[in-house]
């Protein structure tokens, strides 16, 4: 049996699916955005209006319920083509940050998403696939989303760190497969599983740590492949509205369809040189994008934690330095225990196992290491945030 509720609440789908398995077997529940029609914050007879608009309203898609269940059993078709192919399924959450109408933070906590996500994911990837492909042979100018190959060495200390797990990924003749990176996800995957870790935690942190591995992805006017994706051909196409090398490619498209694909030797080497150009703008921009959201994102998660110094959390160490141990807590605001802040005592870092080891009580702080902290600062201005460790 499967159910649509208006609703994209985890906790509220989960509700929901538990009071009909108590009635019904295989019951699957499907959560869908729906507008109640009344205020996000309604009262009295607002709220069982709001419940009556929102079934009313999801009764709309009822007509489409087989095409969805098409469309989901085509992204599952894709994507365990994709991972038979190597392409990598890191699952790192990100951060969904509530404001009101003042820019205050309301809350904070992970980007909930669904199986919907995948089904646009999936044919997202198999568009830009397919337009890069087609372009690519046609000898265009065009823009691509080059991912690179991982710096060997990088990988080799990545290694050193998977052995702690009794894994390795595998380097073929000086050069690095996305299979083989893909291959670790599955196998710590596994440990997890036999372990019955819930948490994930192997996971997430062999996640993290091969994504700082990875080099960054750019775009550039010459196929060089995708490593990520496992795919030869890769672009952005899909999003013309938000981002400039897709509008870009669409007007490449749009002027080889106009001329039946026999476009002038004028276009063709204006347009390269156009390419060229376009490209490493949009790389440069880009990292300027990526750096303003990190920074406002930092800025506001130390905004969120002011009203809470002296607070204690349990959170999981996601990252250890020379000179402390990051702890990331469950609503993924990340803050810095120093080595003052350890206890009384002196760390010895351990690089090769990204770990830190007290040098009279052998005490160990490790990535994924689930530990207990306090608040004791966070600073707007310096997107900062400090804990201190809760001696247990």
């Amino acid at each position: 049996m499967k159910i649509l509720i208006g609703t994209k609440n985890p906790g509220k789908i989960e509700g929901a699916k538990q009071a009909f398995e108590k009635y019904f077997d295989k019951v699957e529940i499907e959560g869908i955005s729906v507008d109640s029609n009344v205020g996000d914050q309604p009262v009295n007879e607002e709220i069982l209006q709001g419940a009556k608009n929102r079934v009313k309203n999801l009764k709309k898609y009822e007509k489409y319920i087989g095409n969805f269940e098409l469309m989901a059993e085509l992204a599952e078709i894709l994507k365990k083509k994709r991972l038979e192919q190597g392409y990598l399924n890191l699952d790192i959450p990100e951060s969904k940050i509530d404001l009101d109408e003042n820019g205050k933070v309301i809350s904070i906590g992970k980007y909930e998403t669904s199986f919907s996500n995948e089904i646009i994911e999936q044919f997202m990837l198999s568009a830009n696939e397919t337009i890069a492909e087609k372009f690519y042979w046609l000898e265009a100018p065009f823009i691509y989303r080059v991912h690179e190959d991982p710096d060997i060495e990088k990988v080799k200390e990545l290694n050193k760190f998977l052995y702690n797990f009794g894994l390795k990924i595998r380097i073929v003749n000086e050069k690095i497969y996305p299979k083989e990176v893909s291959k670790i996800l599955e196998e710590i995957k596994e440990i997890d599983n036999k372990i019955n870790n819930k948490d994930l935690l192997e996971e997430k942190v062999v996640s993290t740590l091969i994504l700082r591995t990875l080099k960054i992805a750019r775009y550039e006017a010459e196929n060089k492949g995708h490593f990520g994706i496992a795919s030869k051909y890769y672009c952005h196409f899909t999003s013309p509205i938000r981002r400039y090398p897709d509008l870009f490619i669409h007007r490449i498209i749009s002027k080889y369809l106009e001329e039946n694909y026999v476009v002038s030797d004028k276009f063709i080497e204006d347009f390269k040189q156009k390419a060229i150009d376009r490209a490493r703008m949009s790389s440069e921009r880009e990292k300027v994008a990526t750096k303003a959201e990190r920074d406002s994102e930092d800025m506001k998660k130390a905004e969120f934690m002011q009203d809470k110094i002296g607070q204690e959390y349990e959170g999981i160490v996601s990252s250890v330095t020379q000179f402390g141990i990051f702890v990331e807590l469950e609503n993924t605001v990340e803050g810095l225990i120093r080595f003052e802040n350890l206890g009384n005592e002196y760390f010895i870092y351990d690089e090769d196992r990204k770990r830190l080891i007290g040098e009279n009580s052998n005490k160990v702080y490790k990535i994924g290491d689930k530990v207990k902290i306090r608040v004791i600062s966070a600073n707007k201005l310096l997107r900062q945030i400090d804990f201190e460790i809760v001696e247990a």
